[in-house]
């Protein structure tokens, strides 16, 4: 994040990179046609029928008045003809007002199943791509900026559709322009350009503020939501921060407005100009078509047509230009949003991938494996080299930073290690599926997420196949003693968790961390990894909940981290980590009797409970 007092950088766009923009519009409407082929095709089809409305309601309304002259003047006008001219105008307008309608509902259906459709397709990237890439800023950039277009691009459609049918529009306008007098036209466009180019400067100047200042607006969401939630507000009330991040939130918010401001203003006052400019050419048109009706050579109907399809005309160009510029900076947002799509995840699967072994003969074998996280020089683990045997227990211990998460993510190929390899039952972990590893991998991390959910759904979250399958996930929270929370509950396995929704119940951490050890239960794997799962736990809680965690990983490889020596001591090999290496490896026996650093810590923790 950048400092309080440094600016957002600009990003400059020229004429050329708008124009490439466009190029996402093929692309861009191949997914609207895959969102609804048939609601697609409807709406060009009404659009098209709108199109030619304008022109048959002006040479209507010419007939008309014509009709009146002659009928006012005695001179062979005809009632019933003007009544049947007067029926068809009132068709029009019905079948217009008809042809809108379809237009606005055609528009927001389409619009929200692409806009559905496109998340979806966002997350399924966003589940595609590694867990480095959410560690970077640059990619919650874009990942923030890919967000927002699967909603605002909706517009983006609408706008490209508008301009077909009021090209269309003008087509048929400037054929009635052109058998008067074909300079008019000419006329039109020289009046508008400077509109036009105004307006593209100034959605430049917007898209070049709203894209450098993605960061803080991230930041503003953030501030917004963590003044107002009941996952914060404890502390808040505690430590006083209301007026800390009031004040950061007003800080970010008026700098970004008074910026904001200012480009409003300049565009106002020069569009007001531009606006006058494009009058001007109107109403030089306007008193020359005047002209030439007062010295007989056009009737007043045909005073009232080509003075309505000129300024039809004008009005449909300034729409067709304007909306140029804003199709131009919507496709700047869209290249965005196909940009975050073409992020390319490091870890996938081979193009033909080993398969998975079931059961594991060998087990995992590290080869002096070690691993920074990007853009750190720091290494995480360095050095490491152990196996973890079929059936075996291992414990990690060491102190915070030591790199026992590090080595357990690396575990489960959620990271790769940057140097050296691991190998399952002898061959590199790279050769198989990740997908196919994961699902062998039972893991509850010690930041687990605490999903809004039901409680059976939150336990199904382990292997969520098994979702209507309610025995399982009674027998998965009997077993993690997560039935004890359940039965408290109104609604039992139905009750939604968290208040975020209507009827929600909170829990406490330790409720919580019970509902997320049944996950673990119930996903039936061959390695089961718990990583400070318990913290919130009292003792006898956490030894009871081991008791049951050593009987369920019977026959199994099972890997425990933990600070807390009376549950570690309950696996069969202890791995002793500091500064990202391996220090020591043994028994609970073997290790105290090196006297070494396992051993001080066990009786520094020992001395702790005296």
């Amino acid at each position: 994040m950048r400092s309080r007092d440094q600016k957002p950088p600009d990003k400059k766009i020229s004429l050329q990179q708008r124009l490439s923009a466009l190029k996402h519009l093929p692309a861009f409407f191949r997914l609207i046609w895959q969102a609804s082929p048939s609601l697609t095709l409807g709406n060009v089809a009404v659009r098209l029928f709108k199109a030619a409305v304008p022109l048959a309601v002006l040479y209507i309304g010419k007939l008309i008045i014509d009709e009146v002259v002659l009928l006012a003047a005695g001179d062979g006008g005809s009632t019933e003809r003007l009544l049947l001219y007067v029926a068809m105008e009132f068709g029009l307008a019905i079948i217009s007002d008809v042809l809108n309608r379809g237009i606005a509902l055609l528009d927001s259906l389409l619009g929200d199943l692409f806009a559905n459709d496109s998340s979806v397709r966002l997350m399924q990237q966003a589940a595609r791509l590694d867990l480095y890439q959410y560690e970077n800023s640059e990619f919650y950039d874009k990942l923030e900026r890919a967000r927002q277009q699967t909603v605002r691009r909706t517009l983006l459609m609408t706008q490209v559709l508008s301009q077909l049918q009021d090209i269309i529009t003008l087509a048929f306008l400037a054929g009635g322009l052109i058998a008067f007098k074909w300079w008019l036209i000419l006329l039109v466009f020289v009046a508008v350009i400077p509109a036009f180019l105004g307006e593209s400067h100034f959605n430049e100047r917007s898209y070049s503020l709203i894209w450098g200042w993605t960061p803080e607006r991230r930041e503003l969401d953030y501030l917004r939501y963590t003044g107002a939630s009941d996952e914060t507000a404890k502390e808040i009330k505690m430590f006083g921060l209301s007026d800390f991040l009031i004040g950061r939130f007003k800080f970010l918010s008026d700098k970004y407005y008074n910026e904001n401001k200012k480009l409003a203003v300049k565009r106002a006052g020069w569009g007001a100009l531009f606006a006058a400019v494009g009058s001007a050419g109107y109403y030089a048109a306007y008193v020359y078509i005047i002209y030439r009706t007062i010295s007989g050579e056009l009737s007043l109907g045909d005073l009232t047509f080509y003075a309505g399809s000129f300024s039809t005309m004008r009005s449909r160009l300034e729409d067709i230009l304007n909306r140029f510029s804003k199709i131009g900076e919507s496709a700047l947002y869209l290249q965005d949003f196909f940009e975050f799509f073409e992020l390319k995840p490091l870890i996938a699967a081979p193009a033909n991938p080993r398969p998975f072994p079931r059961p594991i003969r060998q087990g995992f074998t590290f080869e002096n494996v070690g691993f920074h996280y990007p853009n750190s020089e720091r290494w995480a683990i360095r050095g490491v080299n152990f196996t973890l045997n079929p059936e075996e227990k291992v414990a990690l211990v060491g102190e915070n930073g030591a790199g026992k998460t590090t080595l357990v993510k690396l575990l489960a190929r959620l990271y790769d290690p940057t140097e050296g390899r691991i190998l399952l039952d002898g061959h590199d972990l790279r050769e198989y599926d990740p997908a196919a590893l994961r699902q062998e991998i039972g893991v509850i991390f010690q930041d687990y997420v605490r999903f809004q959910f039901t409680a059976g759904d939150n336990i199904a979250v382990g292997r969520i196949g098994y979702r209507e399958e309610k025995p399982r996930i009674e027998d998965a929270a009997n077993r993690s003693l997560a039935n004890t929370v359940v039965e408290k509950l109104p609604k039992r396995y139905e009750q939604m968790i968290g208040r975020r929704f209507a009827d929600g119940v909170d829990l406490s951490g330790g409720e919580w961390q019970k509902i997320a050890l049944a996950r673990a239960y119930i996903r039936d794997a061959q390695l089961l990894i718990l990583d400070e799962p318990t913290a919130a736990l009292d003792a006898r809680a956490e030894h009871e909940v081991f008791l049951r965690f050593a009987e369920l990983t019977r026959g199994k490889m099972a890997v425990l981290i933990s600070h807390r020596f009376s549950t570690v001591r309950m696996a069969d090999r202890i791995l002793v980590l500091e500064g990202g290496r391996l220090l020591e490896a043994g028994s609970h026996e073997e290790l105290l009797m090196q006297q070494g650093r396992y051993a001080e810590l066990f009786q520094l923790q020992a001395r702790g409970y005296a």
